[in-house]
Order: C-alpha cells, then sequence, then structure tokens
C-alpha cells in the first residue's frame, strides 16, 4: 500500500514523501476509522498483503505498515499527513521490481484504487491512526501449538473460517474447500501464489498443529 524502495540492508523499505504531503489533505475526524478497518480486513484486501499489528494481520507480500510508520512517528509528523501519504498511495501506488523468492523484492505491486473515494478516506485513517504507534515491529512471534491460536494470528485475515470466526476473502474460503491434512501442511509450509511460506515463520509442530486445526474443523 505504500512506496516501497529496495533496500541496501534486505527487505523492503518505505519511501514516504513527507515533505509534499499535509497541505489541502484530508480531514483527520471526517473518516470513519470503524468502516475503514472493516475494509482493510475484508474488501479492501489489504491485511493480506501487510502487516499491521492493530489489524492482526502479518503479511509479507507488501510492506509492513507499523514499520513503514514507525520513523515518520518518531520524527514528530502529524497523523493527518499520514493519512494524506497512505491515501495517496491507494490511489497511485508505484510499479515496482517483484520476485516471489527474493527477500529483496515486493512479491506483487499494489493495483491503484482496489478502495475509492469515500472507502479509501476511511482506510486511511484507520492505517494513520494505528500504524507504527508502538515504534518498529518485530514479527508476531507465535508460541505453543494451539492450532486455532496460531489460525487466528496467522491465518484468519486472509481465509474464512467458521470454527475461528475468521471472513478473510483475500484466500480460498476454508469451509468450502475442506482440505485434507496433507493438503493443509504442505500449503502453510511452502506457500503459493499470494500466500507466503510460513516453513521460516512456524515450527513444525506449529504448521502440523495448525494444519490439523483446519483439516479438522473446516465446514463443521
Amino acid at each position: 500500500m505504500l512506496r516501497p524502495l529496495l533496500a541496501a540492508a534486505g527487505g523492503v523499505g518505505v519511501a514516504i514523501a513527507l515533505a509534499a504531503c499535509g497541505t489541502g489533505g484530508i480531514a483527520t475526524g471526517a473518516a470513519d476509522q470503524e468502516n475503514g478497518k472493516k475494509l482493510f480486513l475484508g474488501k479492501g484486501q489489504c491485511a493480506g498483503c501487510h502487516t499491521l499489528a492493530a489489524a492482526g494481520s502479518s503479511s509479507t507480500i507488501g510492506p509492513n505498515l507499523d514499520d513503514a510508520f514507525a520513523q515518520a512517528r518518531a520524527d514528530g509528523y502529524k497523523e493527518s499527513a499520514i493519512l494524506n501519504i497512505v491515501h495517496d498511495q491507494i490511489r497511485f501506488p508505484g510499479q515496482y521490481p517483484t520476485a516471489q523468492n527474493n527477500p529483496d523484492f515486493l512479491q506483487a505491486n499494489m493495483p491503484a484504487n482496489l478502495v475509492k473515494g469515500k472507502d479509501a478516506e476511511d482506510v486511511a485513517a484507520y492505517v494513520a491512526a494505528n500504524a507504527g504507534v508502538q515504534g518498529f515491529a518485530e514479527s508476531q512471534v507465535i508460541s505453543g501449538t494451539n492450532g486455532k491460536n496460531i489460525f487466528e494470528k496467522k491465518c484468519a485475515s486472509c481465509h474464512t473460517l467458521k470454527d475461528a470466526g475468521a471472513t478473510g476473502t483475500i484466500g480460498p474460503n476454508l469451509d468450502q474447500l475442506m482440505p485434507p491434512l496433507a493438503l493443509v501442511q504442505k500449503q502453510v509450509t511452502n506457500g503459493g501464489q499470494v500466500m507466503p511460506a510460513f516453513k521460516n515463520v512456524l515450527t513444525k509442530a506449529q504448521i502440523d498443529a495448525v494444519a490439523k486445526y483446519v483439516a479438522t474443523h473446516a465446514g463443521k
């Protein structure tokens, strides 16, 4: 959702044109953050690509929004300036080199205008109010092997699964798909299409636990 640059230290950085923002933009209080959150998690498809702790999303396809704005907040930039930056990036995202298996590149470019008009303002306001408020974010660490807990933290933003109260629409509806255990294990381990691989994020025991949870509860 933000304008990324290839960072020298590896990974994707974010170029924020702060000097050019903040004049004649959207008023912070004019937007509906609750609607913005719903759109971020659902129709807007933001949670399927970005990490934002407040939304419980941890995808690495696009830039980490908490890290992207932590420095801006530390430097004293106002929420209204961040709001306008995000809104501009929703409308006019840059197009950059991509590579599926290279951490120095984005996995995919963001399409323009995933949400429009007032909805775009609401999403921008929600992100602006929450991104980076706790400083630079570490990846959400999962402890234990509770399959449902792992699913809620790592999978719910993208998939629908009634037992977990998940209604994500980025990935397949697991209640409809009802995948077998072996397929879930393989997919979680290696990823596929827009889904990132979790073999370096979760332990084998945790992958087995979440796979068993999905295979046991999907469609129930």
